[in-house]
Order: C-alpha cells, then sequence, then structure tokens
C-alpha cells in the first residue's frame, strides 16, 4: 500500500497513462510548468514537456473544441478546466459535438477525451467558482460522468477514463485534493457501473459521492453509537449508474437517504430517488429523504457557506427522519 493524496492519485493515474501511450496529452489553463490551479498536474510539464502538457488560452470553449477535435483525430486529450462552474463557456462543445459526433457518424469515430472539473464548496471560492454542476452532465445522453471520492477511485477511474473512447466527464471535489488514503501497490482499472459499498448496514441506505460521501461515512458513526447500523454506497460513476447494487441494499435496509452537495433542486440526487422509487418502492418502509445544499448561490463568507452547504448533521437528521417514519 501507499499512502497519497487525492489530488496526487489523479495525477499518478495521468502520468501512468501518458507514460504507457504517446497520443495522451493533456491540455488547459496554467496546466504546464505551474502545475495546473491546484497543482494536480505539478511535475508533468517537467517530465513530459511542452507538446504533452499544454497551456492554453483563456477560453473554456477553445479548450473543449480542442479537445473535442484531437479526440475525433486519433489522440486521447486530457482536458483541464478550472472550474465545473465553466462548463457554460464550454458547454456547446460537449453537449452538441463531444456527446454527439460518434452517434451522428454511425460510430466510425471516436472521441476518447477526458474532461477534469474541479467542483463543489467549502474552499470560500464563492458563486462562480463552488457549484456541484453534475446533473447537467448527467443528462446528456453520450457522456460518461465519473466522481471518485477516495485516492483509490481517483487514480483507478482516472486509468479507465483515459482508456474509454467516449468522452469522460471526469468530476473532482477541490476540498479533497489533500485528503489522504492508501492506495494498492499493483493500480488496475476501476470499472465504470461499478458502485462500491464503503459501510455496510442493516438499518438504512446513504447514496452519496464526492465530499458528501465522507460526511455520510462520518454520520454513520455517530447513528452507530446510538444503534443504528448504515449501509453507505459510493456510486463512483453516475454514469454509467450501477442500479443493482443501490436496489440490493434498499431491499436489505428498506430505508433511503440520498446525500449530495449539489442543491436539491433538478438535482442529481432526485434521479436516484427516482430510480428507486420506480423500482424498489414496495421495499419502502418510509418516504426516500433527500439532502442537499439549499437553493441559492453558494456564498463567499465561511459561516453561511456552511449553513448552505450540507454536511452530516444534515445526514443524521435525515437518516433519523427516515428510523421514525414509515410509508
Amino acid at each position: 500500500m501507499r499512502n497519497m493524496t487525492y489530488g496526487e492519485a489523479i495525477r499518478e493515474g495521468m502520468r501512468i497513462k501518458m507514460k504507457e501511450d504517446p497520443k495522451v496529452f493533456i491540455m488547459g489553463e496554467d496546466v504546464g510548468a505551474f502545475g495546473g490551479c491546484f497543482g494536480v498536474t505539478a511535475g508533468l510539464f517537467e517530465e513530459f514537456g511542452e507538446k504533452r502538457v499544454k497551456d492554453t488560452p483563456i477560453s473554456e470553449g477553445v479548450i473543449i473544441g480542442g479537445a473535442v477535435g484531437a479526440a475525433a483525430t486519433g489522440l486521447r486529450p486530457i482536458a483541464e478546466l478550472m472550474f465545473i462552474d465553466f462548463l457554460t463557456v464550454g458547454m456547446d462543445q460537449i453537449v452538441n459535438q463531444a456527446a454527439k459526433m460518434r452517434y451522428m457518424f454511425g460510430g466510425k469515430i471516436t472521441v476518447p477525451m477526458v474532461v477534469r472539473l474541479p467542483a463543489g464548496g467549502g474552499v470560500q471560492a464563492a458563486a462562480q467558482h463552488s457549484q456541484s454542476l453534475e446533473a447537467w452532465l448527467t443528462h446528456v445522453p453520450g457522456l460518461k460522468v465519473v466522481y471518485p471520492s477516495t485516492p483509490q477511485d481517483a487514480l483507478g477511474l482516472m486509468l479507465t477514463a483515459i482508456e474509454d473512447d467516449n468522452p469522460v466527464m471526469y468530476i473532482e471535489h477541490k476540498a479533497m485534493y489533500a485528503m489522504k488514503g492508501n492506495v494498492e501497490d499493483q493500480v488496475a482499472p476501476i470499472p465504470f457501473g461499478v458502485a462500491d459499498i464503503k459501510r455496510e448496514g442493516e438499518d438504512v441506505t446513504i447514496i452519496a459521492y464526492g465530499k458528501m460521501l465522507h460526511e455520510a461515512l462520518k454520520a454513520a458513526e455517530e447513528l452507530a453509537k446510538e444503534g443504528i447500523e448504515v449501509e453507505v454506497i459510493d456510486p463512483r460513476t453516475l454514469y454509467p449508474l450501477d442500479q443493482e447494487t443501490i436496489l440490493k441494499s434498499v431491499e436489505k435496509t428498506n430505508r433511503v437517504v440520498v446525500a449530495t452537495e449539489e442543491n436539491k433542486r433538478g438535482g442529481y440526487g432526485g434521479e436516484i430517488a427516482a430510480l428507486i422509487a420506480e423500482k424498489a418502492f414496495d421495499h419502502l418502509d418510509a418516504p426516500i429523504v433527500r439532502v442537499g445544499a439549499l437553493d441559492t448561490p453558494i456564498p463567499f463568507t465561511a459561516c453561511l457557506e456552511n449553513y448552505v452547504l450540507p454536511n452530516s448533521v444534515d445526514i443524521i437528521r435525515a437518516v433519523k427522519s427516515t428510523v421514525h417514519s414509515a410509508v
């Protein structure tokens, strides 16, 4: 086992594939000698040179458009946007080009590109740099959406993302870059569509990913002191989604909390809740409870940001509400 940070694990995944395949390259704002906005690409410029670690103009449309063109003509680009919030500028290239090309050409071309997207709040980056916009991406046919929650998963999912012949949106929670965890010495790609049961329990299922996974695990430890055993499931990939693992857990516990950092209105957590309602309704002994951010832009001030964003206390409250409720 090796101990590394979440950010180091992402970098190691990119580095491994760049050493294996000369067609893999990185592009984005300040990803070169500067090492990236959050330091994730540090050292790769020195190791692989400017042709494979390319600084770009400050234009998300250029970054995504360049990645789409490179992928369509045989390369395997990894494009970094500084913040997921800036998807708005490159969304046309993602939704109408990257996601559609393989279908519109009858499968005669592939679009093997990865877009790295630092997301989430908790670092006082204010309303334009703190959003959780995964629901935008999971809504678009043709995209795969990854959201690792641990260093081990970050490395394994990066290997799979780079190998995939379709566009992969690789979401990273920016507040987790310094979080450390054990990573196996023999690294292996983690298949898409395979969830991980991070904690087993019998009473309530919590489905969470990203930073909220760790809030869920913290909540589970506190609830265990009161005799409530929680099962915590990390989807790891939002699309494709491992429905089987989620539904089996619901059939066992009969109670569900879906915890995401996004604001609840129109969020991906609602998609998970709808899946359970459609396919496991008869197994529910209480209504599904969702935990999410308030429906407001993320404030800058720490006390207000903490008020808006969900945490373990909110999850504990949600679990207790479903334990003491009945259909």
